[in-house]
C-alpha cells in the first residue's frame, strides 16, 4: 500500500495489517514468541527464526511506518534513543562529523555529548533555520549527516527540509529529520528530500502514553537493509506487544491529531493574550520567525506549545505545579495534555551547554480534551 493509491488515513488503518490469513482476525495478531520452528535446517518458515531478526508483529509495524512516511522502508525500536544510536553507527565511522540543531531535543543532545563523542564522532550544534551556519558547521569530507528537528523540541524552530537536503546532499551527507513533533501526518519529510526520518513512537504515533518506541524510515532501499543489518546486529528492538499498541495507535494518528491541532490554537489564542505570558512559541503564529516555512511544509502546526513566563523561571515552576488537568509530566503526544519545565526535566542534560533552554520555558503537550476545561486549568494555574 502506497500514498499513490491511498490517503493517509487508509494507510494509517490498513498498511501492513492484512486480515490474518488463517483466522481472518482483523487486527493483526500478537506473536509473543522468541522462536520458531524450522521446517528443516537452514529452512526457516517464512524466513522466521528468533524473534531479535523477526517478527510479523513487528513487520506489520515496519511496514505501517514505511507507507505512512512515503518511505521504502521502515525499521521499529525499543525507543526513539535506540533509532537514534542505530542510525548513527550505521552511517557514521569514528572520525566522521555531524551538524545537529543548536536547540536539539536533551535526550539527542546527550546521546552525541555523552555517548558518541567518546566511541569518535564530532558534532557541531547549529541554528538550523539558518543556512550559512549551517553551511559554515559543515566539515567538507567529514560530514555524514545533517541532523534536524523540525519543528524543534522544546522551542519550536522551525527548518527548511528541502533547503536542509539540497545542503546536504551538496556536500555528500544525508538529511536525517526527527518528525516526532510533527508526527506523518502533518509533515513528511522524505517527500521534501531528507533521507531518513526518525521517530520516538512513545509520542504521537502511540499516542496514548502506554508504549515506548523509536521508529526510522528511509527513501532508499540500501540504505535501509544497512539499518536492517545494524538493528539485528545491535538488538535494540521492540517486542511484539509493543509493536502492537503503536500500530492500534497509530490508526487514529489522524483524527488525533486534528483534535491536538484545534486545541492547540485556541490555547494559543488564550496564552497570546495573557498579561503573565512573555511570549508563545508556536509556528502557527504569523509572527514566529520560520512560520512561512511551517506553512509550506506542513499541513498544520502541532499540538506542541512552549511559552515563556513574564515573572521569570520561579514563576514558570510554580505554572508547572499548579496544573491540575494539565498534567505535571515528561514525555508528549498522548491524549491527555501535560505541562513541564524543560529546563529542570527532559532538558536537564543540556544545563550548563550551549543548549541550554530558558529557565522561564514552559512546555505544553496539548491533549484532546474539552478545550473549555484545557483553558480553565490555565487561567487557575497562571493565576
Amino acid at each position: 500500500m502506497t500514498a499513490d493509491n491511498y490517503g493517509f488515513d487508509t494507510l494509517a488503518i490498513h498498511a501492513g495489517q492484512d486480515p490474518d490469513p488463517r483466522t481472518g482476525a482483523v487486527v493483526p495478531p500478537i506473536y509473543q514468541t522468541s522462536t520458531y520452528a524450522q521446517d528443516a535446517v537452514g529452512s526457516p518458515r517464512l524466513g522466521y527464526e528468533y524473534s531479535r531478526s523477526g517478527n510479523p508483529t513487528r513487520d506489520a509495524l515496519q511496514e505501517c511506518l514505511a507507507a505512512i512516511e512515503g518511505g521504502r522502508r521502515g525499521l521499529a525500536f525499543a525507543s526513539g534513543l535506540a533509532a537514534e544510536d542505530t542510525l548513527l553507527r550505521t552511517v557514521c565511522r569514528p572520525g566522521d562529523h555531524v551538524v545537529i540543531p543548536n536547540d536539539a531535543y536533551g535526550g539527542t543532545y546527550r546521546l552525541f555529548s555523552k555517548v558518541a563523542e567518546r566511541w569518535g564522532l564530532s558534532w557541531t550544534a547549529a541554528p538550523l533555520d539558518d543556512l550559512d551556519a549551517v553551511r559554515a558547521a559543515l566539515r567538507p569530507g567529514l560530514t555524514k549527516i545533517i541532523w534536524a528537528e523540525t519543528p524543534t523540541n522544546p522551542l519550536l524552530n522551525i527548518a527548511d527540509i528541502t533547503a536542509l537536503a539540497d545542503l546536504a546532499h551538496e556536500s555528500g551527507a544525508l538529511l536525517a529529520v526527527d518528525n516526532t513533533f510533527a508526527s506523518p501526518y502533518l509533515q513528511q519529510p522524505l517527500t521534501l528530500g531528507a533521507d531518513v526520518v526518525i521517530h520516538s513512537t512513545t509520542k504521537y504515533l502511540g499516542g496514548h502514553s502506554d508504549v515506548v518506541g523509536g521508529g526510522l524510515v528511509v527513501a532508499d532501499a540500501g540504505l535501509g537493509d544497512e539499518l536492517a543489518f545494524h538493528q539485528n546486529a545491535m538488538g535494540a528492538v521492540n517486542g511484539p506487544f509493543d509493536a502492537w499498541l503503536t500500530l492500534r495507535g497509530i490508526k487514529t494518528l489522524g483524527v488525533r491529531m486534528d483534535r491536538h491541532c484545534d486545541n492547540a490554537e485556541r490555547i494559543v489564542g488564550y496564552l497570546s493574550e495573557h498579561k503573565k505570558v512573555a511570549s508563545v512559541l508556536y509556528p502557527g503564529l504569523d509572527t514566529h520567525p520560520g512560520h512561512e516555512t511551517a506553512a509550506k511544509q506542513m499541513s498544520r502546526f502541532g499540538g506542541m506549545v512552549s511559552f515563556r513566563a513574564a515573572g521569570g523561571r520561579d514563576q514558570a515552576i510554580e505554572i508547572c505545579n499548579r496544573a491540575k488537568l494539565f498534567v505535571l509530566a515528561e514525555s508528549l503526544g498522548g491524549v491527555e495534555s501535560l505541562i513541564e519545565h524543560p529546563g529542570q526535566m527532559t532538558h536537564l542534560s543540556a544545563a550548563g551547554s550551549a543548549l541550554e533552554v530558558p529557565a522561564d520555558l514552559v512546555r505544553l503537550s496539548v491533549g484532546i480534551e474539552t478545550v473549555d476545561d484545557l483553558l480553565a486549568d490555565l487561567e487557575q494555574a497562571l493565576g
